[in-house]
């Protein structure tokens, strides 16, 4: 099973995201808070696996909470879900360390399956939200990869990199590259150290900007 915390300060929200989630055989919804401060109080108490999370909430937002729970609980996967799809909410929320960032118009049989994947350590974000983030990379200030790092990286890293930048999955590079997906998770684990990149997310973000036209 995999174990949800839900952040969102609106009750329908919850309550009606915790109805759906709960048809799902491997959802469980251990947990509702109404903002980041709650939910970080929840998260020590409940040791949830996902936290899905709001972005504007009271006391807290979910971008300051998101980079707390990061910081303190790095096996615990935050995916935040809102209805604001602004430049800086996004970066800010991937540079926290959210692992993906989803819109709460997307399909429910959507949203579960990107729970599993985030769960499995994939990195989820909505329809455009890509390039609307190397958009607002200059005014956002998010990393920028200086060139004598990725001039460092060895011919089967671009390959990754590359494949990471088309939105593949490790399961979808191992079988393209024919190698283990361990082996593909050693490589994803070196890209992030050679280029000083934080999460799997700004590793999409920047190999969409240096491979896709």
């Amino acid at each position: 099973m995999i174990r949800l915390l839900l952040v969102d300060d609106q009750t329908l929200i919850c309550q009606g995201l915790k109805a759906m989630l709960s048809l799902e055989p491997d959802l469980e919804v251990v947990g509702i808070a109404n903002n980041g401060k709650a939910a970080l109080d929840q998260v020590t108490t409940l040791q949830p696996d996902v936290v899905l999370m709001d972005v504007k909430m009271p006391l807290m937002d979910g971008r300051e909470a998101t980079r707390l729970i990061c910081q303190a609980f790095p096996n615990i996967s935050v995916l935040v879900l809102t209805t604001f799809d602004d430049d800086q909410y996004i970066s800010d929320a991937i540079r926290a360390g959210a692992k993906g960032y989803l819109l709460k118009d997307m399909p429910s049989e959507e949203l579960a399956q990107a729970i599993r994947l985030v769960h499995r350590g994939y990195t989820q974000l909505a329809p455009k939200l890509i390039e609307k983030l190397i958009a607002g990379i200059p005014a956002t200030k998010a990393p920028l990869v200086p060139s004598q790092l990725q001039s460092q990286l060895t011919r089967r890293e671009q390959e990754v990199l590359q494949l990471i930048g088309r939105g593949c999955t490790n399961r979808d590079i191992a079988e393209q590259l024919y190698i283990s997906e361990g082996t593909v998770k050693t490589h994803v684990n070196h890209l992030l150290n050679r280029l000083e990149l934080r999460n799997r997310a700004q590793l999409a973000i920047y190999a969409h900007s240096q491979f896709q036209s």
